[in-house]
């Protein structure tokens, strides 16, 4: 009963904050300057054309009855249609959406291993190399702008090296049948091995990227939370009692830092489903991140708001996963609940 409780109430927060999302991201979009019927119809339309259009969009009503009928369609599925690209929105998002998830998927699976496991080894070892190598990657990932190392990584591996491909989309060979969306995945059930490679070598420059960037976080957090598991009562208390150091080190020092570190990747993970949007435009990736920049470059409002209300809802659904595992695994969060 607990838990169902607390589902309910962190569910309830959920639908406020989706709630505090569309009304921004509509008042947002209505309060950008110029006229996107003007954008429509060209530059050569007269102002009857304008207006004519402008009236059919329902764009001269007032704020709250254009915010009455939006909500109306998102209660009923629909977010809209694209006025560049002529498509319902849902059906652009759909053909984006598995990219996005592909590269945030496997930016955050090396963002942990290599965050992870330095900052494991740099906590136990202070004044090896392995410290200063931390210290350095982390710095390096929490001021470098991510669309910068991006273009720095494009231009020594691709322009300079000529070791990874052209920077032209998922692949540069043939898209294997659709499956699961990761084109990784779908050539090898496929078994199509050039697939596999053409799209593999398109995800590397994007993917570590992104993972230099997102693991620097981690990786602080999993050194200071590893130093000060290290120093409490119980490590000492085991070893007094000549428990190995390893033994102490991966029965009992590592599970108390998976908390705080699982929490961390989860607004990671988060943020990376939200669309990567500077990495996404710099390597001409075709998630919903540069589908989002083409919809404001031209003044189409329903898919900005349909991309940030799917942002929204994919970190607030993480989280919330997350929040429910650590109400079940970890009794302490059940008394601040």
């Amino acid at each position: 009963m607990a838990l169902l409780a607390y589902v309910a109430r962190r569910l309830a927060y959920l639908l406020v904050a989706l709630f505090g999302v569309t009304f921004i991201t509509f008042l947002v979009t209505r309060r950008l300057p110029g006229n996107p019927a003007a954008l429509i119809v060209g530059v050569l339309a007269d102002q009857s054309t304008i207006d004519a259009v402008t009236e059919r969009l329902g764009l001269n009503e007032p704020f709250w009855s254009q915010y009455y009928k939006y909500m109306g369609q998102l209660f009923s599925g629909d977010l809209g249609e694209s006025w560049f690209t002529s498509n319902p929105v849902t059906t652009d998002i759909g053909n984006r959406w598995p990219a996005t998830v592909e590269l945030a998927s496997y930016a955050l699976a090396l963002a942990v291993l290599w965050a992870v496991s330095l900052g494991v080894i740099s906590a136990l070892r202070r004044r090896s190399l392995s410290n200063r190598l931390a210290d350095a990657l982390s710095g390096l990932g929490v001021s470098v702008p991510e669309f910068w190392l991006g273009l720095i990584l494009l231009l020594a591996f691709f322009g300079t090296w000529k070791i990874a491909p052209a920077p032209l989309g998922r692949t540069l060979g043939e898209i294997p049948p659709d499956v699961t969306g990761f084109y990784t995945i779908d050539a090898l059930i496929a078994g199509d091995w050039g697939a596999f490679r053409s799209a593999a070598a398109q995800l590397i420059l994007p993917t570590v990227t992104l993972a230099i960037v997102i693991g620097a976080p981690l990786l602080r957090i999993t050194r200071g939370f590893m130093r000060e598991t290290m120093e409490t009562g119980h490590i000492r208390f085991a070893r007094a009692l000549g428990i190995p150091r390893r033994s102490i080190v991966l029965r009992h020092a590592i599970p108390n830092v998976l908390l705080p570190v699982s929490t961390m990747g989860a607004m990671m993970y988060g943020y990376l489903l939200g669309g990567t949007v500077l990495v996404e435009v710099v390597f001409a990736w075709p998630g919903i991140g540069s589908y989002a920049v083409k919809a404001i470059e031209h003044s189409d409002f329903a898919p900005v708001q349909g991309v940030v209300l799917l942002s929204a809802l994919s970190y607030l659904i993480v989280y919330l996963t997350m929040d429910i595992l650590h109400f079940v695994v970890d009794p302490r969060t059940r008394t601040h609940s």
